[in-house]
């Protein structure tokens, strides 16, 4: 190669533009808005943005109509692993009070919860007036994991399908409002999502060997989820199913429906005045050089 065409090479190199931020960013609301996931065609970013904004104030409408009229309000969030039931829940709460909606996520129950009435550790649970609690996961756990990886006997857990429908309907005449949500996805999709809980160091958390071993019980899942539903899908008590392979339709649809579940308008206010700072000139303020500092490292 010629020392001429060597020079020709390095120029066209350094004539190469190197991508804005702005074309990144286009090019990657492009490849949102029209994902190869087998023609599911999944909502931009940007319109789940503006309608997310939408909802959240309505949903900050609702808390306040909650609180003011004394409801009671129950919302449980049932699901395949990695459905997308925690992101909802998430995006329902990070722009209300935590006194008044409150999230219920229960571990593993104790020895000593092993041997109460099953129903009792989320009895404590339930809201009293003016509140709202999202279950992430509930006393359905008995109707789908402790089934399918043999925590119950097969007496528990006849027991529970007989006695769910009752203590629903318990709930509900005591005056609670209680909404059911099955987040349904496909294994692919499910597969899809634990692999990027595996690479991804900030989300490995989210993904156990319990939810690794429901992948080769995805059948027996399948069929516990039926039984279920047929014990407990009843006309006072309903599940609702939220489909679940696109993440941001399923939040946007589950939020829409949640709203629409509990009829809520305007609470009278009185108008927010800020008084004026007060001053006190006796005041002074101690040296700043007698405080610890977070060192300002950004």
């Amino acid at each position: 190669m010629s020392h001429k065409n060597e020079k020709s090479k390095d120029k066209e190199k350094k004539e190469k533009k190197v991508p804005s931020v702005k074309s990144i960013q286009k090019e990657t609301e492009v490849a949102d808005s029209n994902p190869e996931d087998e023609g599911v065609d999944k909502l931009s970013r940007h319109f789940y943005e503006d309608e997310m904004v939408k909802l959240q104030i309505e949903l900050v409408r609702l808390q306040e109509w909650i609180k003011y009229k004394g409801l009671r309000v129950v919302v449980l969030f049932e699901g395949r692993d990695a459905a997308g039931k925690g992101g909802s829940i998430k995006r329902i709460t990070e722009s209300l009070n935590p006194r008044i909606c409150r999230v219920v996520a229960l571990g593993i129950p104790t020895e000593k919860e092993k041997t109460q009435w099953y129903f009792q550790r989320y009895v404590p649970h339930l809201p009293a007036a003016g509140e709202m609690v999202l279950f992430d996961r509930s006393w359905y756990n008995r109707a789908g994991v402790e089934r399918v990886m043999g925590f119950c006997t097969e007496a528990e857990y006849w027991d529970f399908l007989r006695s769910c429908p009752n203590f629903e309907t318990m709930l509900i005449r005591s005056g609670i409002i209680l909404i059911k949500y099955w987040f349904s996805v496909s294994d692919k999709e499910q597969e899809k999502r634990f692999i990027q809980r595996i690479e991804d160091p900030t989300r490995r958390w989210k993904i156990s060997p319990m939810d690794v071993e429901s992948r080769t019980k995805w059948v027996e899942y399948s069929k516990a989820k039926d039984e279920m539903f047929a014990y407990s899908d009843t006309k006072q008590s309903p599940w609702y199913v939220v489909e679940a392979d696109d993440k941001r339709r399923a939040r946007l649809n589950c939020i829409s429906h949640l709203l629409s579940m509990v009829p809520h308008g305007d609470v009278p206010r009185e108008k927010i005045v800020l008084p004026p700072l007060e001053r006190d000139k006796a005041y002074v303020r101690p040296p700043m050089t007698e405080q610890t500092f977070v060192p300002k490292k950004y």
